[in-house]
Order: structure tokens, then C-alpha cells, then sequence
């Protein structure tokens, strides 16, 4: 599974914000915060896992997940690159429109002095 269809899940986000805020958590403190089953959480843990968005280290008889910071990373580099792109174009927007409104004004002036 791919990370960003993992992400497309509401609970999963949920669990990945949870982490985020509390560092680790085993799997009962996350299940805990949820209106679900412990095994419906812990199949979305899987999910979060196989996609390597997570990672569990086993403390006894606990599991513990923290996010996987090498995996936020990467989805933080490709989430930039998108945004440089997109104000890129935004930029290119912004001087044509520029470009049309100077025009317009122009046209304006020279009908004015008609």
C-alpha cells in the first residue's frame, strides 16, 4: 500500500496525529482514543506499518508504535516539491494577470485622452 493511500483514511491520520503529539504510545493507549474495536485499530496499525509510516518495538507483553521519522521526511520532501511547483505557477499567474491589467489601463488612458 501505498503511503498516501494509507493516509486517505481518517483514522490513520488520526493515529499519526496522536503520535505526533505523544512521541510513542502502545497500542491500547492509541485504541483507547478511538469509538472502535482494539482489533479495527490495530488492523489500521497494521496498514500504518506495511507503509513503514510507523514503527512497533515490542516491550513485553506491550506494543509500542512511534512514527518513523525517515517516512515523514520523505512525504514532507515530496509535499515542498509540490508546493514550489504550484507557487511557481501561481507566480506565472500573477505576471499575466499583472500583465493583462497594465494592458487594460493603458487602453483605458488612451480612450480617456480621445
Amino acid at each position: 500500500m501505498d503511503p498516501f493511500v494509507a493516509l486517505a483514511d481518517p483514522t490513520r491520520r488520526r493515529i499519526i496525529e496522536l503520535l505526533a503529539d505523544h512521541g510513542e504510545l502502545s497500542a491500547s493507549d492509541i485504541s483507547s482514543g478511538f469509538a472502535m474495536s482494539a482489533p479495527a485499530i490495530s488492523q489500521h496499525l497494521k496498514a500504518l506499518r506495511d507503509t513503514n509510516l510507523v514503527m512497533m518495538e515490542k516491550q513485553g507483553q506491550q506494543r509500542i508504535y512511534r512514527l518513523n521519522p525517515d517516512a515523514m521526511l520523505e512525504l514532507e520532501v515530496w509535499i515542498h516539491r509540490l508546493t514550489l511547483r504550484w507557487n511557481e505557477r501561481f507566480a506565472a499567474l500573477d505576471a499575466v494577470l499583472e500583465e493583462l491589467q497594465a494592458g487594460e489601463d493603458h487602453d483605458k488612458q488612451q480612450q480617456d485622452q480621445e
